[in-house]
């Protein structure tokens, strides 16, 4: 790692020298400059970690500077040197954005501390600015995609937890993209250039589940011919990600345990056992808590586990995203197929939004994928998707009602169901059904005290 650069400003030449002196005997790149109009410029050639400048200087001061640099590199660190006539200035500048201030003459070990943490608020600053532009490009760019409330409130979760060690429990129901939330912390996080194993325990048979997470020894079992690393060796510096971990046996459970606890593993067949340094994430549609109850997991395990969890809603809680995850998939795979696709047309969209996903994203992806390669035009039609959306017997379109009712308890009916077909969410509801939510939002009142549904209750959002 390169040597941090720092930068001194200060018009008296002994004093700006012995800094120069002092800080570069610490191992730091060090640069000078005689006032602030000089140090803006080199900055802006070349931008420092850090400034080190004093306060009152003719030209252009050290407030001044610290304005300037505010705007133009908001990365970079400054600390004032002050005189003691100038404190409550310098204290005037901490609150305006400078670091810290050390008062002349300076004391060596004060100036050292004061330059470590300032550094360290830098580099911090720095990694959340990275993480954050990361976070853009992996949320509606990437592949887990889009902008509903959830979503967003998953993007700070995977913001916040990325850059630690903390062990990760991704809970929601089957296809919602607990894979991808994992790759996304492992990518926004410090071992982004270690590897990356996924181990799914509900496709392993329990007999072959140990091997696989630990490894063997040549001779260890029959048809054991050379040794093999397991997943903790191999994401050694890297990141794990047990899938469907409440699958894994209660034996087993016990030896993962020990594994997290020491930090070290042990292949079948051998006595000798190999420090990993593996950050673990998991993910179940699982209630762990009850499976710790019902006994079919440890609770030990769980509370090494469950350090910090994400919770993925599923696709029918977030409707507003059905058009941006469609899209998304319909590029991907045009680009694929070698076709150019315009969009999707109103009546399949409305089909799209209106349906309930009981496969979540994974169900839609592959919606999308047969309606692309179904395609003749530049778009996609209600005919191109799969019959329980496109027919009139399907999930959307059917609404049993009996002969004699009025336009009104049709109207009525209608509305209700899809407002309970959409999980009672209104502004769903209202979009598939071409109104304001407004106007629904009356509608449901009259329901109500007109004594609601046939039952007497209005769906609940």
């Amino acid at each position: 790692m390169d040597p941090a650069r720092i930068l001194v400003v200060d018009d008296d030449l002994p004093t700006r020298l012995a800094l120069c002196e002092l800080v570069g005997r610490w191992g730091f790149a060090v640069e000078s400059a005689s006032d602030g109009q000089e140090a803006l410029r080199m900055a802006g050639a070349k931008p420092p970690d850090l400034i080190v400048s004093d306060l009152v200087m003719p030209s252009m001061d050290g407030m001044f500077l610290l304005r300037a640099l505010k705007d133009e590199l908001p990365e970079c660190v400054v600390v004032l040197v002050t005189g003691q006539g100038s404190i409550d200035l310098a204290v005037q500048a901490i609150q305006q954005g400078a670091y810290d201030f050390i008062e002349k003459p300076a004391d060596p070990k004060r100036l050292r501390l004061v330059l470590d943490r300032a550094l360290e608020k830098r580099r911090t600053t720095h990694e959340v600015a990275l993480l954050k532009r990361n976070l853009k490009r992996l949320g509606p760019g990437g592949n887990f995609v889009g902008q509903s409330a959830p979503v967003r409130r998953v993007f700070e979760l995977v913001e916040k937890v990325a850059p630690s060690k903390a062990s990760v429990v991704v809970t929601g129901q089957s296809g919602t993209g607990k894979e991808m939330v994992a790759r996304a912390i492992h990518q926004l996080s410090p071992r982004r250039d270690g590897p990356f194993v996924a181990i799914n325990s509900s496709a392993i048979p329990p007999t072959l589940m140990e091997s696989e997470i630990f490894g063997w020894e040549k001779g260890a079992f029959t048809g054991a011919d050379q040794r093999r690393s397991g997943c903790f060796e191999l994401a050694d510096q890297g990141t794990i990600f047990l899938d469907e971990v409440a699958e894994l046996p209660l034996e087993l459970q016990a030896k993962l345990l020990r594994v997290l606890e020491d930090e070290r593993v042990r292949r079948l067949g051998s006595k000798a056992e190999i420090a990993v340094d593996v950050r673990v994430l998991c993910a179940t549609h699982r209630d762990l808590k009850a499976e710790v109850k019902a006994g079919r997991f440890r609770e030990d395990l769980f509370f090494r586990l469950n350090v910090f969890q994400i919770h993925l809603v599923p696709l029918r809680e977030r409707g507003e995203d059905v058009p941006l995850l469609v899209q998304h998939f319909m590029d991907r795979f045009a680009t694929e197929a070698g076709k150019r696709l315009r969009g999707v047309s109103p009546e399949a969209m409305r089909a799209l939004q209106g349906y309930s996903w009981p496969g979540n994203v994974r169900e839609l992806r592959n919606a999308v994928e047969r309606a692309v390669i179904l395609a003749e035009g530049d778009t996609i039609g209600l005919d191109h998707l799969p019959p329980e959306l496109s027919s009139p017997g399907g999930e959307v379109d059917l609404l049993r009602l009996p002969l004699g009712l009025s336009l009104a308890e049709v109207e009525r009916s209608y509305i209700l169901a899809s407002l309970s077909r959409l999980g009672g969410n209104k502004a769903r509801t209202a979009h598939a059904l071409e109104i304001s939510e407004k106007t629904l939002y009356n509608r449901l009142r009259e329901y109500r005290e007109s004594g609601g549904t046939r039952n007497g209750h209005e769906p609940q959002a």
